[in-house]
């Protein structure tokens, strides 16, 4: 694929406007720039910073990854978008990514994406201005999203339904008609968007809700782990010529990030204290601790049990949940070509992305299913309750 076929591609799956163009994007200038100086066999990591990102960073910070890994620092990106390119375009190896967009990217794109695992479960919230306490009152207002193809756009239009509220793209919003604008919006530009209210809400990972709570921009109105229990958001990809070429690397990579998550569950507050010191995350340590713990959840919880305010570290892809989730994308509106949709079968989307041959070896080596809470036959049946 071309250069800027495969832009034009990237552009239209996203739904994202580019007008420097992704690859003349400053994140990914760095990542290039960075990439040659660094060991060419050394598989590079890609994050954006959000405490999606904490078992890459903390495996990272624990100095967990092999001499197969390169020794420098995960390189940060801005955007989705941006991280997304560098993943396609092969400036790095291994990132986090939404596990609907890598379902795009693999589609859309033909990019040789794989899955190796969920990097985390839980992790993200509804936060909405201070005067709203009803989802009725979002009906006439704008909602910011991080990404049309995310479990956050798919989780909200769920609940949204489920208050007899239509979600639109590129029309405004009607109160008598009961329906909210969805915009695509970079989580670090959602916090002032409700300070100065610009938005009604929005719905991204943490610790951009914990940040309006703490500094009282809004208020957290349900974690979408309420909604949808123990749903994974983020997920470990790399390519196919990467297992290919260099399988015992990708194993070390999972096998790190796998001993990090246990890390993270066994002392939340000393990693918020790794992420922010060693500043893989810019923000405040009081909002990524908050963000890891939520000591107090700050709105009532329909189902405690599934202590959805707590993003969960356990790295292995169930089956059920990838084709429950296809079956969602199916109904979720977006703004961007939805034609790969037209072929992706929920019963065979699983096989056709993740190969879980990796997490597998790195669980059995690290305690077994029970050390990180899984069951003995790996299956389970999804819990979704939009009311």
């Amino acid at each position: 694929m071309t250069e800027i076929s495969r832009r034009h591609l990237l552009a239209g799956a996203t739904g994202l406007t580019v007008a420097a163009g992704l690859f003349g994007s400053a994140d990914l200038a760095r990542s290039a720039a960075t990439a040659g100086r660094r060991h060419e066999s050394a598989l590079r990591v890609g994050y954006l910073p959000i405490t999606d990102a904490a078992p890459l960073l903390i495996a990272h910070a624990a100095g967990l990854y092999s001499a197969e890994v390169s020794a420098g620092k995960p390189v940060l990106f801005r955007s989705w978008a941006a991280l997304a390119e560098a993943f396609v375009s092969r400036q790095i190896d291994v990132a986090h990514l939404l596990m609907p967009m890598a379902l795009q990217l693999q589609r859309v794109l033909g990019a040789g994406v794989r899955m190796l695992g969920w990097n985390h479960t839980n992790g993200s919230a509804l936060t909405v201005a201070p005067d709203i306490t009803d989802l009725d009152q979002l009906a006439g207002s704008q909602v910011a999203i991080p990404f049309w193809w995310s479990i956050h756009n798919i989780i909200v239009q769920q609940m949204l339904r489920a208050h007899d509220i239509t979600p639109v793209v590129r029309r405004s919003a009607s109160r008598s008609r009961r329906t909210v604008e969805l915009i695509v919006m970079s989580p670090s530009d959602m916090v002032p968007a409700l300070a100065n209210r610009s938005i009604a809400g929005y719905v991204v990972a943490d610790p951009f809700n914990a940040i309006a709570q703490i500094k009282n921009i809004g208020r957290i109105h349900t974690f979408l782990g309420d909604v949808w229990r123990e749903h994974a958001c983020c997920v470990l990809v790399t390519r196919d010529d990467v297992i290919a070429q260099r399988p015992s690397a990708v194993q070390s990579v999972m096998d790190a990030v796998v001993a990090a998550q246990l890390r993270i569950t066994a002392d939340r507050d000393r990693a918020a204290t790794a992420l922010t010191a060693g500043r893989y995350l810019p923000q405040q340590l009081p909002a990524v601790r908050t963000a890891l713990t939520y000591p107090k959840p700050p709105c009532p919880l329909r189902h405690p049990e599934w202590l959805p305010q707590l993003v969960g570290f356990q790295p292995y892809p169930y089956p059920g949940f990838t084709r429950k989730l296809v079956e969602s994308m199916h109904d979720t509106v977006v703004d961007g070509d939805r034609r790969f949709l037209d072929d992706l079968d929920p019963a065979t989307a699983h096989r056709g992305l993740v190969d879980d041959s990796f997490v597998l070896n790195s669980i059995a080596a690290r305690g077994g299913n029970r050390a990180f809470g899984l069951p003995a036959d790996l299956s389970r049946a999804e819990q979704v309750q939009p009311l």
